[in-house]
């Protein structure tokens, strides 16, 4: 990372100066660029997801899920407690918690 220069707002890094308005602008512009569409699964995977969530449901196995998010994937760890097949949701428990996902936003799911 850049270090900041003694008695000034500059920021130094590879010989290059960069305002502080300029680093916001900058990191506003990185933000928008990451921001990415939502992969469309083949067939296979969303099969292979679906059979591991099953899994962990059968098998009281834990498994790691990785949703869909514009600015960054979010990984949730924990149990399949339920499945409800015709709205395509789970139920994900860890520790005292839980949460309802929808499956169509997961992107990968893996036994830990």
């Amino acid at each position: 990372m850049g270090k900041k220069l003694e008695g000034n707002n500059l920021w130094d890094s590879s010989n290059r100066t960069v305002l502080p308005e300029q680093m916001s602008v900058i990191s506003r512009g990185e933000r928008e660029t990451w921001q990415s569409v939502k992969p469309v699964l083949d067939e296979h995977k969303l099969e292979e997801i679906e059979h591991t969530l099953a899994l962990s449901l059968r098998s009281h196995v834990r498994v790691t899920i990785v949703l869909f998010d514009p600015l960054e994937h979010k990984l949730l760890s924990g149990f399949v407690t339920s499945i409800h097949t015709h709205s395509r949701e789970i139920k994900l428990q860890w520790a005292e918690e839980w949460k309802w996902l929808n499956v169509d936003d997961i992107v990968e799911a893996y036994i830990v």
